[in-house]
């Protein structure tokens, strides 16, 4: 029988699709503001003016703000819900991962080959990676432990496979 493993959707399907286009338009917006106040409040002149140095200051560091932002977001955002909606489903001959846009990958059981978490985790939820290879084709999937059962996922999928799961 098969076993169905589910990531729990924790924000609406229009966020998901287009969060991206969200942060980077906040940061787009705290830029011309940075770019409000210097001409605004700039003093152009062609000589050096301390006036006007602080000014610049202000404008680079809305820069690195606007333009660091939203990518520390969308980076930490991806790693801790870009599999939510996203499906696994462990049958007798094979295992399906099937995400939340409806694109699925298939491994057969029989040429799994080695089940590993990541050694260095540099976004938030560790990944469990699952490689199979038949021949010279190499293929692989990962899940995150945000996914419910993914412990008892991995324990039904060694003992399936015979291949020994290599947590931290």
């Amino acid at each position: 029988m098969p076993e169905v493993f589910n990531y729990p959707v924790t924000y609406p399907s229009w966020w998901m699709d287009y969060y991206y286009l969200f942060t980077w338009a906040f940061g787009m917006l705290l830029l011309a503001l940075g770019w409000a106040v210097f001409f605004r409040y700039g003093k152009f002149t062609y000589g050096v003016d301390l006036g006007c140095l602080w000014k610049s200051i202000v404008l680079v560091l809305m820069t690195t703000v606007s333009l660091g932002v939203p990518n520390y977001y969308n980076t930490r955002f991806v790693g801790e819900h870009g599999q939510d909606g996203d499906s696994v489903k462990l049958s007798s001959g094979q295992l399906l991962y099937l995400d939340r846009k409806g694109v699925e990958k298939q491994l057969k059981l029989a040429d799994v080959t080695a089940i590993y978490q990541e050694s260095i985790t540099y976004n938030p939820p560790p990944k469990i990676y699952i490689v199979a290879a038949k021949t010279a084709v190499r293929d692989s999937l990962f899940i995150t432990t945000n996914l419910p059962g993914y412990k008892r996922l991995i324990s039904e999928l060694s003992q399936r496979t015979g291949v020994p799961a290599k947590l931290r």
